[in-house]
């Protein structure tokens, strides 16, 4: 089924797609932009004033009080008798592409007397919804990478977790800024040095676009993906960009 804006979906998923086909975009369309325009990416190698705070077996035991006591849930630090403690970090997917997850089509078994139909393994891509948060119970010790495969885990996601990178986002005099962590980070060391509000810290998983890609590490079905992806979001850009000049040159003609 084809929708008005050439979008392509089966008939019965027409009505799980939110898409205006109607006419220019809406507020919300805007939005979007001028969040990334108040985003700024620092340096990587940049450590944050949490990640140079040194905590002694006292100091981490009564920052886990302070930090219990300001929460107004139940997703509480513990400590643990060998000095580590655990707690709940809350990650924000913001992912523009689509993510591959397995699909399993049941054949009938081509062997008589069999009585199990046999898997073939395919996949699928879809695209996250927008404002997807997940909960993660971990310890002090847990990497970022590890964070990051967890994630990927608990969305069935077999993606190779290279393609993604989780983020610290801070909110500082109407700015935002975001730091990509490093492999070996400790998220949960971050989030009680910064205490629990989530505008001084938080985190968010995105693609991981710093760096050279390495393009030969993909099969040719992603390729051909990627390359239509890069031109619908090629041709969306200029969608906004032309819309954006119209309106000047109207609210221009509008003062002539």
């Amino acid at each position: 089924l084809s929708l008005d804006c050439s979008f392509t979906c089966h008939y019965r998923c027409r009505a799980l797609v939110r898409l205006d086909c109607s006419g220019p975009p809406s507020a919300g369309d805007e939005d979007d932009g001028n969040e990334q325009v108040l985003e700024k990416d620092t340096n990587v190698d940049e450590p944050s004033e949490w990640e140079k705070t040194e905590l002694d077996q006292t100091q981490v035991e009564q920052r886990i009080k302070e930090y219990n006591s300001q929460i107004n849930s139940n997703l509480f630090m513990s400590l643990n008798k060998d000095g580590s403690y655990t707690g709940f970090i809350k990650v924000q997917l913001k992912l523009v592409r689509p993510v591959s997850v397995p699909a399993t089509k049941r054949v009938p078994s081509l062997q008589a007397g069999r009585q199990h139909p046999q898997g073939v393994k395919r996949r699928t891509s879809f695209y996250l919804p927008k404002g997807t948060v997940k909960h993660l119970h971990i310890l002090s010790h847990t990497r970022a990478s590890e964070v990051i495969d967890a994630l990927l885990r608990k969305f069935t996601v077999i993606d190779n977790p290279r393609k993604f990178a989780l983020f610290e986002r801070s909110e500082k005099d109407e700015q935002v800024y975001l730091r990509k962590l490093g492999d070996d980070e400790q998220p949960l060391r971050l989030r009680l040095l910064a205490g629990p509000s989530e505008k001084v810290l938080s985190f968010v998983l995105k693609e991981n676009e710093t760096g050279e890609v390495n393009w030969d590490a993909f099969t040719l079905p992603e390729l051909h993906n990627f390359l239509l992806i890069l031109q619908r979001e090629e041709e969306e850009h200029l969608r906004r960009l032309r819309h954006r000049y119209a309106r000047c040159r109207q609210k221009m003609q509008e003062a002539l």
